[in-house]
């Protein structure tokens, strides 16, 4: 039996998770508010590097600069921090063994709290651009500027990239490049769910969705062998359900099986409800009026052929459709939640865990697709993270990325990395091997 450090599991999910809640738009909003206490921060044992903090128009920020400072500054997007109105920052915006490289190479690196919480893109992408044009005012304009972050953090990457100029490489780590391709999905597990357990479907979920002994309790006693075996051992609807999961998510690919019965337990929720809340809401998105979900020309499969069956046509017949309202998904610039085009203007390298569930990989398939779409696949790499955790990344891996996109920049060489668009590549064994370090990965398939 594998053995996997909880404490990580639980450590990172605290930190990352963002409830279904998270995806409603606010009628108004709060008084917004710095955490002055949670600005300051140590230098790391050893480091001689200069440390300083503060508020930028409306924004708290850490800024830290190498005493032999290489003149390049790496701006970090942190994620979703919640609903409420404290902005702050804290320890865990990334792990140290990256924040050391940086230093040790001589970059400068800083972070904002944005002026905004919520899934408010726009506002990061705003207010990291901000204090990048402020570091350069307060330490001297870079050489280079790179732009990096985790999941919201990620879209905040992506969006910056094409928004700004001003960034010489970006690396969207576990991000929502697939924008509203992501809370479609949300809506997807639970109508689909619904309709082949239940034999019935409605938007928005009921009421009672979620409740002991509701929607949700009946549709997991349908799928299960027997009682209490979910999500572990499935019968012949749930293993159907579980297929749609799959590709609904990325498409046929290792390290699927862990992630279905981890996301789906109460490693991930007390109630091990946390994929089915998901798309809980009404549909409504941040910054945009109306539903903002849509599934209008979905086309649900439960097995890999990809020739449709009569129970796939009669299960696209009859689930519920959503058609999102045509001002909630407006295309231009920073407006609701931005779109990520993939039309690049400079190198980009992402990661993404093959077994993460909230933002999957399928966001990565979506941002491959675009940018061939624009004829900028040239200026786009990709790796695959072995691995259940949302943003469960090795400082080494982050380490290769960086330096890889750095060395990209620097000297016009491509570095490699996993095929995304092709399903073959993707569902072969040893898929997401290459730039997966060995240990330190939670649930983590082993490599053939």
């Amino acid at each position: 039996m594998r053995k996997y450090s909880l404490l990580a599991v639980f450590v990172l999910l605290a930190t990352l998770a963002l409830p279904a809640s998270a995806v409603v738009a606010r009628p108004g909003e709060p008084d917004w508010w710095v955490d002055e206490d949670s600005l300051p921060f140590q230098a790391l044992e050893g480091s001689d590097a200069t440390q300083s903090w503060g508020i930028h128009a409306g924004a708290g920020y850490r800024l830290e600069v190498p005493s032999e400072w290489n003149g390049e500054l790496i701006m970090f997007a942190h994620g979703y921090r919640g609903e409420g109105a404290r902005l702050y920052l804290d320890e865990t915006e990334f792990p140290d063994g990256f924040r050391q490289w940086m230093l040790d190479e001589g970059y400068a690196w800083a972070t904002s709290t944005y002026k905004k919480n919520g899934y408010n893109v726009a506002q990061g992408v705003k207010d990291t651009h901000a204090l990048a044009q402020f570091v350069g005012g307060s330490i001297g304009n870079p050489d280079r500027v790179y732009i990096t972050g985790y999941s919201m953090g990620g879209h905040v990457t992506a969006v910056s990239a094409e928004q700004y100029p001003t960034y010489d490489g970006a690396m969207p780590m576990c991000g929502v490049v697939g924008d509203y391709e992501l809370f479609d999905y949300f809506l997807d597990v639970s109508v689909a769910g619904s309709q082949l357990a239940l034999g019935t479907s409605e938007f928005p979920l009921p009421l009672d969705w979620l409740d002991e002994g509701g929607p949700v309790d009946q549709i997991e006693d349908s799928f299960e062998a027997f009682p209490g075996s979910w999500p572990f051992v499935l019968n012949a609807d749930g293993e159907e359900f579980k297929q749609l999961v799959e590709l609904r998510s990325g498409g046929d690919r290792p390290n699927f099986d862990d992630a279905f019965w981890f996301w789906n337990s109460t490693l991930t929720d007390p109630g091990g409800n946390f994929l089915w809340g998901l798309g809980a809401g009404p549909g409504t998105l941040p910054g945009s009026f109306g539903v903002g979900v849509d599934n209008s020309d979905a086309v649900y499969q439960l097995d890999l052929d990809p020739a449709i069956s009569a129970d796939e046509q009669a299960l696209n017949d009859s689930v519920v459709r959503v058609s999102a309202d045509p001002q909630a998904r407006r295309p231009q610039g920073l407006a609701n939640v931005p779109r990520v085009s993939g039309d690049l203007s400079i190198p980009t390298l992402t990661l993404h865990n093959l077994g993460d569930l909230f933002v999957p990989f399928h966001n990565e398939v979506v941002y491959a697709q675009r940018a061939a779409d624009h004829g900028k696949d040239d200026l786009l790499v990709q790796r695959a993270i072995r691995g259940v955790l949302h943003c469960g990344f090795t400082p080494g891996e982050m380490i290769d990325g960086m330096s890889d996109l750095v060395a990209w920049v620097e000297t016009g060489a491509k570095p490699q990395g996993d095929v995304v668009l092709d399903p073959t590549a993707v569902a072969a064994a040893d898929y997401g091997c290459v730039y997966t370090e060995p240990v330190g990965h939670v649930l983590a398939e082993p490599c053939p």
